[in-house]
């Protein structure tokens, strides 16, 4: 259960204002459309989370255990300061959203989703919890399902009423917490 709740906690505080997100809200705003919307983060994140994990399994294999658990703690602490520093949509519009938005979401959070901290954090967290790789998988997608899902549903006009900067600190601050508790455990 660790694996899983570690997961979705990691993965849906480190989703709060990263590009993906915006990339929910612009696809929100632009499509209306929410369930293909939705269902195309999920199947993208399953995909892009699972080839993650698998990687995160094959470096299980190259690193000690305590050495798992310093890199996985030294990332929450990166990832705190990396809150710090909000991302901003690259690439408004493209050619894809004439596949709707099921295909649109799809390719575009599949390929957000390259080398961010997301990403990475799944690699680290699949190498931590390898024999609890699928609970990583499902924790991370169910994460970014609970980060995304409700910006799909809100659109615009609600995600404009957030100052970031509170929701930054704050996620920079849990990021923080989680890193100190897998030094302790």
């Amino acid at each position: 259960m660790e694996a899983l709740t570690t997961s979705t906690l990691a993965v849906a505080i480190a989703e709060i204002g990263d590009k993906t997100q915006l990339l929910a809200l612009l696809l929100s705003c632009r499509f209306r459309k929410p369930l293909p919307i939705i269902v195309g983060i999920l199947a993208a994140t399953l995909l892009n989370h699972g080839l993650a994990g698998w990687v995160g399994v094959g470096v299980q294999h190259w690193l000690s255990p305590d050495w798992l658990r310093y890199l996985l703690a030294t990332s929450f602490f990166a990832m705190a300061v990396w809150m710090l520093i909000p991302d901003k949509l690259d690439d408004e519009d493209t050619p894809l959203h004439r596949y709707g938005p099921f295909i649109t979401t799809l390719v575009l959070f599949f390929l957000a989703e390259m080398g961010d901290k997301t990403q990475l954090a799944t690699v680290l967290l699949a190498a931590r919890f390898v024999d609890d790789f699928w609970l990583v998988v499902a924790g991370t997608t169910l994460g970014m399902m609970a980060a995304n899902v409700p910006v799909v549903l809100l659109g615009k006009n609600g995600s404009e009423r957030i100052p970031m900067r509170w929701v930054h600190g704050a996620s920079a601050l849990l990021f923080l917490v989680l890193g100190i508790t897998t030094l302790w455990w």
